[in-house]
């Protein structure tokens, strides 16, 4: 499960270290995608067959679904760290969210998330009110 904030920095080739806590909860190789809120969706390989599984069941009737597998799954790249747990970001993801040298990758449970710092901070400063005083279960059953 993956847990907790670190802030790596992009190299000018665009690549980014992986926390060593993530590592091997995302094994030898990862998919990285676009995300909601322009961050990067990073999944173990094995997570994100999991999930692609689950998509591949969407209506494809339904223009929303479509629009939604278009973008998910249009963007994703399979990537391996190299010898010093460095992966490479593409340009077009790197693009979508915005990303400069200050990254936050943040543990999401089955997957990470990368966002720049700043994107990061201004969603942090924006959500932890509502999330302080949320009065309704937004998971059904958690607590």
């Amino acid at each position: 499960m993956l847990l907790g904030t670190h802030t790596p920095k992009l190299d000018d080739k665009g690549r980014v270290i992986l926390p060593s806590k993530f590592r091997d909860d995302l094994g030898a190789g990862v998919v990285i995608t676009r995300g909601q809120d322009r961050c990067l969706y990073v999944f173990s390989t094995q997570e994100f067959e999991r999930v692609h599984e689950r998509i591949r069941e969407a209506p494809l009737a339904n223009k929303q679904a479509r629009d939604f597998l278009r973008m998910f799954l249009s963007g994703a790249s399979a990537e391996k760290p190299d010898s010093q747990n460095r992966v490479t970001i593409p340009p077009p993801l790197r693009a979508y969210a915005g990303l400069e040298k200050e990254l936050v990758v943040t543990g999401v449970g089955a997957h990470a998330e990368i966002w720049d710092a700043e994107a990061w901070n201004a969603y942090a400063a924006a959500n932890e009110e509502s999330y302080a005083e949320l009065e309704q279960e937004v998971i059904p059953g958690l607590f």
